[in-house]
């Protein structure tokens, strides 16, 4: 390699050089729009909210299955009404926000959940590679300097007649030991906007993360209620499994004492056939539910199971809070608001190729045909000098490129703002189904009481002669359907309230999430393994 100098300076003249050039990126401004948080207009008031419980509200409580065959409510005066959030001075919810519900064994499983669950993982690791980025893009603020020794060793043409080449075949080596520097300052602030956009993109990734970890908490808790129910109703047919046996048992000695007809023994035999293959059916939705809540907390569905506890809730009151908190409290709504910042921070990138870009670069080392020769002083070459790059026609590509990341600054815009309405429509959408679910509750207990009434008095007409047994029966289904309903309306309550929660954004906040500082960080080492 031969030396060559771009610039004919002297030793005296490069600090001189050095100092205008820093001072000269320096002087670098940043390009593009100031970024500016969307306002949203919040609504003063949950339209569906109804009135806050007085301070003297009973706790959550349970609803047992009893022994008759109906579900009983064991609710204390104040927990048969109607649902109501609790009040604006009540707690909030916080980080582990499934604790309301008063269930150690659904504590145990969120966190198993929060542990093992493999799609919190896939968004960890997407945050992971976003706080990598950063570093990446801030790489691009320092010089670059490196160095590739060789040795070149070749033998001329013999056959050479031009009188200018020396040593016409002859054997030559040439060992070089170069150096090079190469740095273009950020005069424009492009490498100021990609790590701003790799910073927000981090920062939405942690809201997407936070975002994931809610969705999943809240499947497990849907799930483990949907469980319980199972559980409430295939005790309730047990229960009614029961009661036809005994009802077969009176028919068919009714028959054989020749008190009453085979017409009615056959019948009853008949509706407890019924009953047991319908209670046969209840075990696909709970085996599904289990196997689901398996594969929540990582595990295989095989070596998993939830012992049955028949059980049914009345969910506890939640406090909803204003609606110009949701804004704070919605993980998905900071991801939707910082992938705006970021989408702002490529506009800024894209304007930036507008302008000039300035690259320093200095090279040196030392080369000799010797190798003993190679760190003498006169061995010794160098150069240095800027380069300046100013595109003056290309069809109108920055232009474009500028109008493309405007298009998706006003996408993610929009998006902000449908991620806004529909937070605040699932808001409402689910304190109106806990709330009108809690009215329907209390009116089909009543139907429930009532089909009871009516089933014990036809049985007591049966027993007497009075009446036909196809009529015991018509009203035993009668009841069977009510008392159903009203299992599932409790358990579709309870899931509106896990739903209700899960659209409040659980226990989070805006102010978890990690500053640009923070994510740009290095993670500590055992989140930088590979994992086997």
């Amino acid at each position: 390699m031969n030396s060559q100098q771009i610039f004919d300076c002297s030793p005296r003249q490069i600090p001189g050089i050095v100092l205008m050039l820093t001072l000269a990126s320096l002087a670098g401004c940043t390009v593009g729009p100031k970024y500016h948080p969307p306002v949203t207009q919040a609504p003063t008031a949950y339209k569906e909210a109804p009135a806050p419980v007085p301070a003297t509200a009973a706790p959550n409580t349970t609803v047992d299955t009893g022994g008759s065959g109906s579900v009983q409510s064991t609710d204390t005066a104040q927990g048969s009404r109607d649902w109501r959030p609790a009040s604006p001075a009540d707690a909030q919810l916080r980080g582990d926000w499934w604790t309301i519900f008063n269930e150690p064994e659904l504590n145990r499983l969120e966190d198993q959940l929060n542990i093992n669950n493999q799609n919190i993982k896939i968004y960890f690791e997407d945050l992971m590679q976003a706080r990598a980025l950063i570093r990446e893009a801030r790489a691009q603020y320092f010089p670059t300097f490196g160095t590739t020794p060789s040795w070149v060793r070749e033998k001329s043409s013999g056959n050479l007649t031009n009188s200018q080449i020396a040593h016409t075949g002859a054997t030559t080596a040439l060992y070089t030991l170069p150096f090079a520097l190469t740095w273009e300052p950020d005069l424009w602030g492009r490498v100021r906007n990609l790590v701003h956009e790799a910073q927000y993109s981090a920062q939405m990734s942690a809201a997407d993360l936070e975002n994931e970890r809610l969705t999943e908490q809240a499947t497990l808790a849907g799930l483990y209620f949907e469980i319980r129910g199972q559980d409430a109703l295939i005790q309730l047919y047990a229960q009614t499994i029961k009661a036809d046996q005994d009802a077969l048992s009176y028919a068919q000695s009714q028959y054989e004492t020749g008190l009453g007809d085979k017409a009615a023994a056959v019948l009853a035999e008949n509706t407890l056939q019924a009953t047991q293959a319908q209670a046969t059916n209840l075990g696909i939705l709970r085996a599904q539910y289990e196997h689901a809540i398996a594969v929540l907390v990582g595990q295989q569905a095989e070596r998993f199971s939830i012992a049955s506890r028949p059980m049914v809730y009345s969910p506890p009151p939640i406090p909803i809070g204003v609606p110009s908190q949701l804004l704070q409290r919605r993980p998905d709504v900071a991801a939707a608001e910082r992938n705006m910042a970021a989408a702002n921070a490529e506009i800024g990138f894209a304007d930036a190729a507008f302008y000039p870009n300035l690259t320093l670069s200095a090279a040196g080392g030392t080369e000799a045909s010797l190798a003993h020769q190679l760190l003498d002083w006169p061995s010794r070459f160098w150069s240095i000098g800027p380069t300046i790059s100013e595109p003056i026609y290309e069809g109108g590509l920055r232009r474009a490129t500028v109008h493309q990341y405007i298009a998706l600054y006003n996408a993610n815009l929009a998006t902000y703002r449908q991620t806004v309405l529909t937070a605040f429509q699932q808001v409402e959408d689910s304190l109106s189904a806990v709330s009108i679910l809690s009215q329907q509750i209390r009116q089909q207990r009543d139907v429930v009481a009532t089909a009871q009434e009516g089933l014990d008095l036809e049985m007591a007409r049966y027993r007497t002669g009075l009446d036909p047994y196809v009529d015991v029966v018509t009203l035993q289904s009668a009841l069977l359907l009510d008392q159903q309903t009203l299992a599932s309306l409790q358990i579709t309550q309870m899931t509106s309230a896990v739903q209700l929660i899960e659209a409040l954004g659980g226990g989070w906040n805006v102010s978890q999430l990690p500053t640009p500082s923070q994510v740009e960080a290095t993670p500590p080492k055992q989140d930088r393994k590979i994992l086997r």
